[in-house]
């Protein structure tokens, strides 16, 4: 069904006639023959409706005019501004008031391409505007005719002259195309982003799941971020999983499971750039300071709480830094093969190799890599994780990852590192629980035996012989002995 964005910023399907006429061309009120200037006034309006549409806002725009000279221009703005009431016609009616110096507008009239909101009409009467012209009618909320008629109240002591369908069919034909751009892509990417295919995500292997987004994280700056969210969202246990480089929540499937009929609530974020999230195209987008300014961001906007915290690879170099800003969060730490990379000692050697791997092969397999340190992955399991990235366009963070892990003591985001390091030593009052998959060989058994003894009260780890450093790909183990370990946790 068709779809319009009423003045009131609701959507509503478009109406068909019973002569078969869409109702966002039906003009219900048309009492005068228009003036020889309102094609060009209307115009006027709708170049103010497209720069609305252009960024992102409902495609409504209007301008006001004062013997034959337009003294003010609006379009709608309610996104921009975090204002209810900026739709085209009050931006127009506050720009025009500042300009005659006057809350009073005789003498004036106002072009709106599509018919004006109650709220809208009332101001429209109260600024005492000569004439009100407008383009398409709005069959839902129109207050000129459609719905109600705040202009033919005789009781009030202000009448508004009320010109109704000019150049309706434009005005209508913008709001279409917004909506159906919409429904096609309902968060739409940025400029300098790409966004995988849906259907690269279609039928994967043990992966069923939702997905979720949300694009309203300040940091985003309207980046769409996808997430899984399984479990009652008051569980006594919500297990944040954080992935690492070049994995995403696929890597999760067979801990989600385990996690949610323990009655826990499970949220597995995609990296910006991984899975099924937005990907800036250049390199220089990704940095840890902002990655981390994202999640924490991410858990303060899904308000998780009792949280234990699930981390491997850059999902530990990033999580392993957020519970010291919210210590009343996190109740658990369940950590696998990963790094607090403070700048102080110097990364392992097998770092350093797969650093210099990625450098001098920009456009290595994912699917080979898992395939080669998993062999009991089937070949469309392996071939899941080649989903987020049908091209080299859609491979910056993969690319720009392996150089952003903090070598050096004013490397970015090792101070932050320094700090958590002194907060998961001195600080951390929730339990933790270690995994190390024996066969890696990047961030193997002696760097896990590093973190481990920074972490407060940490018991011995759990030692996964078969394991490499994708530990989750064993993870239904490690979930089941986390389950046990964690338990319910007591809400603080």
């Amino acid at each position: 069904m068709n779809l319009f964005r009423c003045g009131m910023q609701r959507e509503h399907p478009a109406c068909i006639l019973p002569d078969g006429v869409c109702a966002l061309a039906y003009t219900p009120r048309m009492p005068d023959t228009p003036a020889p200037d309102d094609a060009h006034f209307m115009r006027l309006a709708l170049a103010e409706a497209r720069q609305a549409g252009a960024t992102g806002e409902v495609p409504v725009g209007a301008v006001v005019v004062k013997d034959g000279q337009v003294i003010a221009t609006g379009r709608n703005a309610p996104i921009d501004q975090h204002d209810p009431t900026a739709h085209a016609e009050i931006v127009a009616l506050r720009a025009a008031a500042q300009t005659m110096g006057n809350y009073r507008l005789d003498g004036c009239s106002l072009y709106v391409t599509l018919e004006p909101c109650a709220m809208c009409s009332g101001a429209m009467l109260h600024a005492r505007l000569a004439r009100v012209v407008f383009g398409a009618a709005d069959p839902k909320t129109g207050a000129a005719g459609s719905v109600l008629d705040l202009f033919e109240h005789a009781q009030l002591n202000h009448q508004t002259q009320v010109q109704g369908g000019v150049l309706a069919e434009e005005g209508a034909q913008l709001l279409r195309g917004f909506f159906k751009e919409r429904r096609i892509n309902p968060q739409p990417v940025r400029d300098d982003a790409v966004r995988t295919p849906d259907d690269r995500f279609q039928n994967l292997p043990g992966y069923p799941w939702r997905p979720r987004y949300l694009n309203d994280l300040p940091a985003l700056d309207g980046l769409r971020m996808h997430h899984l969210d399984e479990g009652p969202a008051e569980a006594p246990v919500t297990w944040l999983c954080l992935h690492g480089n070049p994995a995403w929540s696929y890597l999760y499937r067979k801990m989600i499971p385990v996690f949610e009929a323990s009655g826990g609530r499970v949220v597995a974020p995609d990296l910006i750039g991984f899975g099924r999230s937005d990907k800036p195209k250049k390199e220089s987008a990704h940095t840890f300071g902002w990655h981390r300014q994202v999640l924490l961001e991410f858990v303060e906007r899904l308000d998780l709480r009792n949280v234990v915290l699930v981390v491997q690879d850059w999902g530990g170099l990033l999580g392993l830094t957020l519970p010291m800003a919210a210590p009343h969060r996190y109740q658990g730490l369940l950590v696998m093969n990963t790094i607090l990379a403070t700048g102080e000692t110097p990364l392992s050697p097998g770092f350093l190799a797969w650093r210099k791997m990625c450098a001098q092969n920009p456009e290595f397999d994912v699917a080979r890599l898992f395939a080669r340190g998993n062999p009991q992955m089937t070949a469309e399991e392996c071939a899941a994780y080649n989903a987020p990235f049908p091209d080299r366009g859609h491979r910056a963070a993969l690319r720009a990852f392996p150089a952003r892990v903090p070598e050096h003591h004013d490397d970015d985001g090792a101070a932050i590192s320094r700090e958590a390091r002194e907060f998961w030593s001195r600080q951390w009052q929730g339990r933790s629980l270690m995994a190390i998959g024996q066969q890696d060989p990047v961030l193997g058994e002696p760097v896990m035996q590093s973190l481990h003894a920074l972490i407060r009260g940490c018991p011995e780890p759990l030692r996964l012989p078969q394991a490499g450093h994708f530990v989750q790909e064993h993870g239904e183990a490690i979930a089941h002995a986390a389950v046990r370990h964690f338990g319910p946790v007591a809400p603080r």
